[in-house]
């Protein structure tokens, strides 16, 4: 069986710098709205994708449609909210402007430690993959799987629980990025 996993394209969204919290809840809203760059996905996805993948998973954030279609055109798409992003909001409430690294590095923070400001928890996260995972095991095809930065950690940690083999191993993946798993049976 094999998998591609594709990083969703870079997103068209100039992030405020510095934000109080209300602020930077509004900014992962718009960031989460915005369109992508379709230049950003280059050729990787589509040399990756020799296999003729059967399926082809999005999430349901429109930032993975997008790409979807700039890479396979318009088609179905299996579309599951178990793929989606990570959510993130602000750590706390203040109307003190606080610096984006420091939103960014709390929520997730918050998120490792299972601190329930965040909407989701690791322990949460990592479920939902697994999920995931049992179900694109049970069909027994090869795919494609368009989502997310920070949620494709937990994705292949997941399937290398499982027996799949990555082509790359990374701390970040690129957007536009595709990541070849295997699993010989």
């Amino acid at each position: 069986m094999r998998i591609v996993v594709i990083r969703h394209g870079k997103v068209l969204h100039d992030w405020k710098k510095w934000c109080t919290s209300a602020e930077f809840d509004e900014q992962c809203s718009l960031y989460d709205k915005a369109q992508i760059d379709v230049a950003s996905i280059g050729t990787a996805p589509a040399s990756a994708m020799s296999n003729n993948a059967q399926n082809i998973y999005i999430s349901e954030l429109n930032r993975t449609l997008q790409t979807a279609e700039a890479i396979f055109g318009k088609r179905d798409f299996k579309r599951t909210s178990l793929i989606n992003e990570v959510p993130l909001r602000s750590g706390f409430d203040t109307a003190v402007k606080m610096p984006l690294w420091f939103w960014n590095v709390l929520g997730r923070l918050q998120w490792l430690t299972g601190i329930k400001k965040q909407p989701e928890i690791k322990a949460h996260t990592t479920i939902r993959a697994e999920q995931f995972v049992q179900q694109i095991i049970k069909s027994n095809e090869d795919c494609a799987i368009v989502t997310h930065g920070f949620f494709m950690h937990t994705l292949i940690k997941a399937l290398r629980k499982e027996g799949f083999t990555a082509d790359k191993n990374r701390v970040e993946y690129r957007n536009g990025e595709a990541i070849v798993l295997r699993h010989d049976d």
